[in-house]
């Protein structure tokens, strides 16, 4: 029965973790209402990733570079494609490279994604995924990333927030901050508007007047 349960749950896409861990309200608007626009940040995006999926397999000094790799983790409950998995042939190690338009971040937006890809393999092979890449267009720069115990346990909090919005369904409320003049959502979700309109309160305050 556990097992059936499992099948039916809604998967959640490697994508919506990186979009919850910048924007709650952007999450469920992409994933629970289809909205989804693109600007000139997200075209870079789509042809950076257009770029890097269209590579063949190779083999290089000893390690396996594998792109646009499935993945599915029934028990985390996640599903995507990894931009590149590197596989050193000689111990089996496996280590996920994702790449990003932009440059390094002070938040870890990017960490969550790409440390949720290494515990999809390690659910998958049973084999421990330590540490990963971010690789930066921008700066033309690999990050190191150690998937430690606070990283595990962030990425694990936000898998856990994201499964809520998908269930309940939930349209979190917009909060106005600079980082969303960069968002290619920012005249559907309209955060200044809705953040200023007290029109359901002013209302309700009228009708339960005596």
């Amino acid at each position: 029965m556990s097992n059936q349960q499992n099948t039916d749950v809604r998967l959640i896409p490697l994508s919506a973790l990186q979009h919850y861990a910048f924007c709650p309200r952007q999450c469920a608007l992409i994933h629970n209402d289809q909205a989804w626009a693109d600007n000139y940040l997200t075209a870079q995006g789509n042809l950076l990733h257009k770029r890097v999926d269209s590579g063949e397999p190779e083999t290089r000094n000893g390690t396996r570079f594998e792109r646009a790799v499935m993945v599915s983790a029934q028990n985390l409950g996640l599903t995507g494609k990894l931009d590149l998995i590197e596989k050193d042939l000689k111990t089996e190690k496996l280590t996920p490279v994702e790449y990003k338009k932009g440059k390094s971040k002070s938040t870890n937006i990017d960490k969550i994604q790409l440390c949720a890809q290494g515990l999809c393999l390690e659910e998958m092979t049973g084999q421990s995924v330590p540490e990963g890449y971010l690789w930066y267009w921008q700066t033309r720069k690999r990050e190191f990333v150690a998937f430690d115990k606070a990283l595990r346990q962030q990425t694990l909090a936000v898998i856990l927030q994201v499964k809520d919005i998908f269930i309940s369904g939930a349209l979190p409320k917009p909060i106005y901050e600079k980082k969303c003049k960069a968002c290619s959502l920012i005249d559907i979700c309209n955060p200044k508007l809705v953040q200023q309109d007290n029109s359901v309160g002013y209302l309700t305050k009228i009708f339960s007047l005596d």
